[in-house]
This record gives C-alpha cells, structure tokens and sequence, in this order.
C-alpha cells in the first residue's frame, strides 16, 4: 500500500483554485499527520469546501500539489478515494434503504462483499448508537440519527483520513457531544480526521492543529492554544448597559483608553487586553454598564482576522 515520504495522509501545497476570474483558493499549504485532527475553519465562502473537493480529486486545481494517502491527485484519486471516508456537508443517505442496506450499498462501492460488510454492520450501528434502528428506513430517523449514520458510513471501507465537512450543523447538543466522543474515539485509534467547522469550541475540543483561512488564503496555523496565544489579547472583557451617549461614546472617551483594541458589536463593547486591572477597577465604578471578564479564546481570533461583518 503506497504511503507518502512522510506518512501524512494529507499534503496540500501551494494549491491554488480559480473559477473564472475568482480565485477561491489561493497558495494554500497544509498537511495532516496521522492520527491527528485538524480543522479547516473559515467564514462562508473562504474556500474550505472547494480545498477538500479538490483534495478529493473532484475538482481540479488550477496549480499546486495534492498527496492523497500516498496517491498523486488528481491523478490517481480514484485509487486514493478507496482509503478515505468522507461525511459531506448534507446527509445523502439513500431514502429507500434501511440503515442496514445504506451500509451495505456503500460498503460495495468499495470493493467489499456483502459478507464481509454484514460482518462490519452491527460494530458500525453500535458506534453510531443505532443497533436499535438498523431495519429503520430513513424517513423514520432524527436528524442526529441520520448524520450518525452517515458518520458510520464513511467508516464502513475502515479509512486511513476521514473528511467532515461541517458534521454537527442543525444538530442539538446531545447529538453533538455522542458524534464528538465518536470522533476522539477514532483519533484515539490511530484514523487521521480533517474537518471543517463554523463552531469554534468544536475545533478547540477536537483538533491538535487548525488553519483558519478567508479569501482563500491562510490566516493562521497551529494548535488552539498556539493560534490563541499568537493573535490575540489574553483577556476579553465585554460590556454593555445604558451609557448616556451610547456604547459608542463610553468605548471613545474610556474603551479605547483603557483597551489595546475595542470593537462595538450591537450594543456590545468587545475589550481586548493584556492586563484587565484598569478596565476592571474602571467598571466596578459605573452602575449603569455590567461586564463580563473572560479569557480570551478561538472565536475571538476568528472574528479578529476575518472580521464581523455577516457572511451569505
């Protein structure tokens, strides 16, 4: 079985996308280690799907080089896509079938037999916690059922990198939390995870590295702690309340004096400092606004290198 010089299932270099005169991914470089997860963060249009469409060979770059599991795409992406596991951004469980037979249809996409995914089936419902709907049709699942189905479908070829495009969007907590615990479990094993997330405390819970792009280019990489660490204040604190000029006059004559930096976000004054002392002591004197003092964490370095401004 072929395997890259290093051992990542994942390398992408200098990769650049072009859809006409629009550029989507531009000079992009990163790689995924084994047994690692790594997430792929960035506002709507960033260009994360279309670096995981072309990492998968089904789409082709305009310049740049992808090793996939050790394979040349898109050269041999056929041959690389037979040891990857993908969950899309929509579930496209077939309405038809049982979760038995969604299982057991995909599993001969890849070259396996019926026997041979029967045997794979009740391990693969019970990682999903779906032993009691494996004659289920689809139409009859949750929402969370079905996206933890279709997490125990990409697993059913036992893949070396497993690729989420959003996997926890639209579901409750509940189901949040069960696909997280699933997706620490497979990493604990040794199966290599890139994702894609909008949610910045499933990044921080989930991956070891992460690269937050926009424009198509890259931001920042790093662990959580190091992107952290590297971008932004330590401390955030947020105030609000009836200020007489408004929000806007008390980050002009105060925020901003007392700040390293100070951003208005509806009527929230966002204060980012390296020592909170001042601001704090400043605070604790004025009734009419109310704070709150906290660490500083992923998504405020989100919003600082791709701004706050609404995505569509």
């Amino acid at each position: 079985m072929p395997t890259s010089a290093s051992g990542s299932p994942l390398q992408i270099e200098h990769l650049v996308k072009r859809y006409g005169a629009q550029t989507v991914v531009d000079d992009l470089s990163l790689s995924v280690a084994p047994g690692e997860c790594f997430a792929l963060l960035g506002p709507n249009g960033a260009g994360k799907t279309t670096t995981l469409r072309c990492a998968l060979g089904l789409s082709l770059p305009d310049a740049g080089r992808i090793t996939l599991c050790g394979e040349p795409v898109p050269a041999r992406a056929r041959q690389a896509r037979m040891r990857v596991g993908v969950v899309p951004q929509f579930d496209n469980l077939d309405p038809d079938f049982t979760c038995t037979e969604n299982l057991t249809v995909f599993g001969r996409y890849f070259g396996l037999d019926a026997a041979a995914v029967r045997e794979r089936t009740p391990a693969l419902l019970a990682f999903a916690g779906l032993e009691h709907k494996a004659g289920a049709h689809i139409q009859d699942l949750s929402g969370g059922m079905k996206r933890r189905l279709t997490l125990a479908r990409a697993l059913v070829n036992r893949p070396e990198l497993l690729l989420l495009d959003e996997p926890t969007t639209g579901l409750d907590p509940q189901a949040r939390h069960l696909i997280w615990r699933r997706l620490k479990q497979l990493v604990a094993e040794g199966t290599s995870v890139l994702l894609t997330t909008h949610f910045m405390d499933e990044a921080e819970r989930l991956a070891h590295r992460l690269a937050i792009m926009d424009g198509g280019r890259l931001l920042a990489m790093g662990s959580p702690r190091e992107v952290i660490a590297a971008h932004i204040e330590p401390h955030v604190v947020e105030v609000y309340g009836d200020w007489p000029e408004g929000m806007s006059g008390w980050m002009r004559d105060f925020g901003a004096r007392l700040s390293a930096r100070c951003e208005l976000s509806g009527d929230t004054a966002f204060c980012y400092v390296d020592e909170a002392g001042a601001l704090l002591d400043h605070l604790s004197r004025q009734p009419a606004l109310r704070y709150l003092h906290r660490p500083a964490n992923l998504e405020d370095v989100f919003l600082k290198l791709t701004g706050r401004d609404l995505r569509d």
